[in-house]
């Protein structure tokens, strides 16, 4: 790998336990790629907005509220916090991980965000924000995809953003880093559409 750094646009719904484990794969990289992330909202309760059955059974609409929050969290304090406040969301305070999200105001506290955004679950105050920042992230996949999605930026430039991966268990140092190549490789593919297995 170069010395030069690369750079990942990374949409996470936070609610989503596969998006979960592709966060902590990225965020694994850093001992082997010299890697910046950004981290981005996008919701899986926009995404399925459209269809007359929710196939993620949330025809409530909770799904928002995570989404909602973490957009606050976002626009009222930037990348880095998002990224620790889905750390936090995940895990518990002694750092094990956990299978579902946590509590939202225990997430914002234990990374020192105000309390206060936790509220913005409730309420409309960031749904443009969220539906900007989810249209820039799945506008540039020409597919029908899920969360996340990453756009990755190379140190020579930018290549075609993509869905996934979708990982069910966090891969070994090894495997992780083999993966990131792999991903980079079939990014760069002109023509490249999906790999399943």
């Amino acid at each position: 790998m170069t010395d030069e750094r690369w750079t990942v646009d990374f949409w996470l719904d936070p609610s989503c336990p596969l998006t979960r484990t592709a966060a902590r794969w990225i965020t694994s990289l850093a001992g082997d790629v010299p890697l910046d992330v950004r981290w981005h909202v996008m919701s899986l309760f926009l995404l399925n907005e459209h269809r007359e059955v929710d196939p993620e059974g949330d025809e409530e609409g909770y799904l928002r509220i995570p989404a909602r929050v973490a957009t606050a969290v976002r626009v009222e304090h930037g990348s880095a916090a998002l990224g620790a406040f889905h750390e936090a969301l995940w895990t518990d305070p002694d750092g094990t991980q956990r299978e579902w999200a946590g509590d939202l105001g225990e997430a914002l506290r234990r990374c020192g965000l105000p309390d206060a955004l936790a509220s913005a679950g409730w309420e409309d105050g960031y749904d443009a924000a969220m539906r900007a920042s989810h249209e820039d992230g799945v506008g540039r996949v020409d597919a029908e995809i899920g969360t996340p999605v990453l756009a990755v930026t190379a140190p020579d430039g930018e290549l075609p953003a993509f869905f996934g991966p979708v990982l069910s268990e966090l891969p070994e140092p090894a495997d992780a880093l083999r993966l990131w190549r792999a991903a980079l490789l079939l990014a760069g593919v002109p023509g490249f559409r999906e790999i399943k297995r």
